[in-house]
């Protein structure tokens, strides 16, 4: 579908998540030539300057994220000239007059809430006083959509007063990735497997988002934030949903998106005596990563030395549906760990009865790796014979590298959802009430813990996190992936 002529309006312009992602990415798009000639990116910020001090700015800080072999002089150039900034103060409604001056009234006006969320509704109130919205405006919103039900629903109704639902794109970046696009691809642009995609033949699911990195300098943010709200509540249900659901009736947004909604609605409701056995807090503490040693979560710059702020986290959950009751979900997340990846793995069961000798490797259950970052590709573990005498099995891996097997452009995540953005295709957004439904879940989580006066269980900085996320998986016999590997 081809794009319009359009303005992206970009509050939080100057900010980082615009220089690190945004821009690079809208860069990279110009570069391929998916922008119209008309497109524009209005550039928001409190300091007054003009346009050409602003993309000197732009210049110094989003370019670094660009990679060299990517910089083309003529068409930085160019993408530098659809640039405009704009000063103006997003809490106050007499500073929108200057957007209203700037923007063009005869193209699509895109609004992008790079921004706090207790922003949101003081920004579209004020676009809509200054007549800045339309049938054909759009408006998206960057996390944290909320801390808990309650401002979710308020952020929901806040933005829903002046944008129809429609033209609402809530983003989640997970949901832009190539690997979780293929996921869609493999579920339902194949047969193969279909008829395993249930509790008869899956043993569990692991969904697994591991930094390395710590909190930087974001402990302001992430204090107030933590493990569960930061990464659990969307990129990881996210996930979960892509992998239960059940095959929509097309590709359609809503079609799609109704099928994630039965899964956040068919998830096993918490009570506190589940959740004291099915929910791992953690926090790290000093350590090692990659040979350096890091400081303790509450050592880091401007941190609070008595935080309780989770930085891993780590639960069981169930789908109770006909395709997936008694299949465990496990769900992880955190800070300072071992590696850096994103990966999903889906564990069939073990063979019924093994004719083979078990001394060897012949118990290994297949296994489904789907692995979102660094490198995106599919993973099929398999039993094969070792060459040589008598019948010695061992585990084999069919792989698929997409980046060795595609020689496109790669096309990163934020790439992707803004053309989808620009082309007004909301497949790969939340819903209003997709989004109430996973905080409706998780919200017992956060009121259990602030019930509880136990501190965060400390994991040492490098590591896969407490020993009690072990614990929690190995009570139905199991064992997260890399506790799992077979020798070689």
């Amino acid at each position: 579908m081809a794009i319009s002529d359009f303005d992206l309006v970009l509050f939080g312009g100057t900010g980082d998540l615009s220089m690190r992602k945004l821009l690079p990415a809208l860069y990279a798009r110009d570069r391929a030539r998916d922008l119209p000639e008309g497109g524009r990116i209005l550039c928001i910020g409190r300091e007054p300057m003009e346009s050409a001090a602003f993309v000197a700015i732009v210049e110094k800080k989003a370019m670094p994220n660009i990679a060299h072999s990517a910089m083309e002089p003529a068409v930085w150039q160019r993408f530098c000239q659809r640039i405009v900034y704009v000063p103006l103060d997003a809490k106050k409604a007499a500073d929108f007059a200057a957007l209203t001056a700037a923007v063009r009234h005869d193209v699509t006006h895109v609004f992008y809430l790079a921004t706090p969320s207790d922003l949101f509704a003081g920004i579209c109130k004020n676009l809509a006083a200054a007549g800045l919205v339309t049938p054909t405006s759009r408006v998206v919103l960057e996390k944290p959509l909320g801390r808990d039900l309650a401002s979710a629903k308020a952020i929901n109704a806040a933005v829903g007063s002046v944008f129809a639902e429609s033209q609402i794109f809530r983003i989640d970046h997970y949901l832009g990735k190539e690997a979780v696009q293929n996921l869609l691809a493999l579920r339902f642009g194949n047969v193969l497997f279909e008829p395993l995609w249930r509790r008869e033949w899956i043993s569990d699911v692991q969904i697994t988002i591991a930094e390395q990195l710590g909190v930087g300098g974001r402990s302001g943010y992430y204090d107030h934030s933590g493990a569960l709200r930061d990464m659990l509540q969307n990129h990881l249900l996210n996930l979960l949903c892509i992998v239960a659901m059940e095959a929509p009736i097309s590709a359609d947004a809503d079609a799609v998106r109704n099928e994630k909604l039965k899964v956040l609605h068919s998830l096993k409701p918490f009570t506190r005596a589940t959740l004291a056995s099915n929910l791992v807090r953690g926090q790290y503490r000093a350590g090692h990563v990659e040979g350096a040693s890091v400081p303790g979560y509450r050592k880091e710059p401007d941190a609070d030395p008595e935080s309780r702020t989770e930085t891993f986290v780590a639960l069981k959950a169930e789908v109770d549906t006909w395709r997936w009751a008694g299949v465990p979900f496990y769900l992880r997340t955190g800070k300072r760990m071992a590696d850096q990846l994103a990966e999903i793995v889906v564990r069939f069961k073990p063979v019924p009865h093994s004719i083979f000798n078990t001394s060897s490797n012949a118990d290994v259950p297949n296994c489904l790796v789907i692995r979102l970052q660094p490198d995106e590709g599919l993973h099929l573990n398999l039993m094969a014979k070792m060459p040589g005498d008598g019948m010695r099995l061992k585990p084999v891996e069919l792989e698929l590298d997409f980046r060795e097997k595609f020689k496109t452009a790669r096309m990163d995540a934020y790439e992707r959802l803004l053309l989808d953005i620009l082309r007004g295709q909301l497949t790969l957004f939340m819903r209003s009430d997709e989004l109430e439904a996973a905080w409706a879940w998780v919200e017992p989580i956060l009121e259990y813990w602030e019930q509880e006066e136990n501190e965060p269980i400390p994991y040492a900085a490098g590591t896969w996190g407490p020993a009690a996320s072990s614990a929690l998986i190995g009570r139905d016999g199991l064992q997260w992936r890399e506790e799992a590997l077979p020798e070689v």
